[in-house]
């Protein structure tokens, strides 16, 4: 696949970018920079270099244009380099636009290194959205395949995506010496990804692969700061009904998520393939509030006796709830969530989200067609409700 331009805006101010290895941060950094100096530190003969002498990296800044940014890919593989980084920003390179990207802050943070200060802005880069691939946005596709750009730019997707979800995971666990017990990790990716687009119980979910559930804790601690996954609190505000008590969880990225995920005689079809059609709407409303310039939130609602809605974005961009169905023909069943949500929060804007939906709107609930929603999503832009 060629390049295909990102809706991800410049900025000019100094900035670390995270997100997960293959989302495509690298290659989005070389079109937007074409003259910046680039510091890959997955070159092993940099990291070295930098790694056992960081005053290198000041003297590479010197020589280098002032009027381009200084890039730094993996800056979580050599933290000692932001003490030289907070070196120059207060000395000569006073000025000077600073981009730091990296597929983990884990080590980061463990560490207590220097963050410079809160001086540099933290941005999110994600996969794919629909509306960057436009016509090419296969729906079934995509459900099974997901949207890395490293997966989708593969002649071999499946073998790239399976080689991602095995080896790229534990490899990066074992780099980031978070994980002692990497049986025990490989264990627990199963057994939670069978929570996908669920409630999270850490307890059952430690009781079935063997584990404590402070471990499982920190398992799941490993995949969000990987950025490889995200947990869903239920929306609470002016609560009028007593509601769920587990998050939801879900991975990151519907092809990630099916190569995880182990099959067995019993499996549901929709069930799996409903889960990745969840988490892929989930992922671009993600995806979304990383570019609105308020602060927004992303949860779910369900009440003890069983309403739930998939979705809740809250915050300065407004209140939406969405509900995802997998089959086409909708029912009555399927919009009691939204209902009762609306009925709580009359301000809300609902609507369900299916494939093809046979109705346009049912109990007064507008039911959107999946796909053209999920194409309709601009970082620029409100939310496409059809309304």
């Amino acid at each position: 696949m060629n390049y295909l331009k990102r809706l991800f805006p410049k900025i000019d101010q100094s900035h670390f970018l995270f997100g997960p290895r293959g989302s495509g941060k690298s290659t989005w950094l070389k079109h937007a920079y074409p003259s910046a100096l680039y510091l890959d530190l997955l070159d092993p003969v940099l990291f070295r270099d930098l790694s056992s002498r960081p005053e290198r990296l000041a003297e590479a800044i010197a020589k280098a244009s002032p009027k381009e940014p200084v890039i730094i890919d993996e800056i979580q593989k050599a933290p000692a380099l932001l003490d030289v980084i907070h070196q120059s920003v207060e000395g000569g390179a006073r000025g000077r636009q600073f981009i730091l990207t990296g597929s983990s802050a884990r080590k980061l943070r463990r560490a207590g290194v220097n963050l410079l200060g809160g001086r540099l802005l933290w941005r999110q880069f994600h996969p794919y959205m629909a509306s960057e691939l436009g016509q090419k946005f296969d729906l079934d596709g995509t459900l099974k395949t997901g949207l890395l750009p490293l997966v989708l730019a593969s002649k071999r997707p499946a073998e790239t995506l399976k080689a991602y979800a095995s080896l790229y995971i534990q490899q990066e666990v074992r780099e980031e010496a978070s994980v002692r017990d990497l049986g025990g990790f490989a264990r627990f990716l199963e057994v939670v990804s069978l929570s996908h687009g669920g409630q999270l119980n850490l307890s059952a979910v430690a009781t079935e692969c063997s584990v404590t559930r402070r471990s499982a804790e920190g398992f799941v601690e490993v995949l969000e700061d990987m950025m490889l996954s995200f947990r869903l609190k239920v929306f609470e505000k002016r609560a009028k009904r007593l509601l769920a008590v587990h998050p939801k969880f879900y991975f990151f990225d519907p092809g990630v998520y099916q190569a995880i995920r182990p099959r067995n005689p019993l499996d549901s079809g929709r069930e799996i393939g409903g889960g990745a059609l969840e988490g892929l709407v989930g992922q671009h409303l993600r995806s979304w509030m990383s570019h609105q310039e308020g602060k927004n939130e992303l949860f779910f609602w369900r009440t003890r006796a069983g309403l739930e809605v998939d979705f809740i974005v809250f915050g300065e961009s407004g209140l939406y709830a969405f509900e995802v169905k997998s089959r086409g023909t909708v029912r009555l069943e399927d919009v009691a969530g939204l209902k009762a949500f609306h009925k709580d929060y009359p301000e809300a804007h609902v609507a369900l989200l299916s494939p093809t939906p046979s109705q346009k709107v049912l109990e007064g609930i507008p039911c959107l067609d999946l796909r053209t929603f999920l194409v309709g999503i601009l970082p620029s832009r409100p939310l496409p409700l059809g309304m």
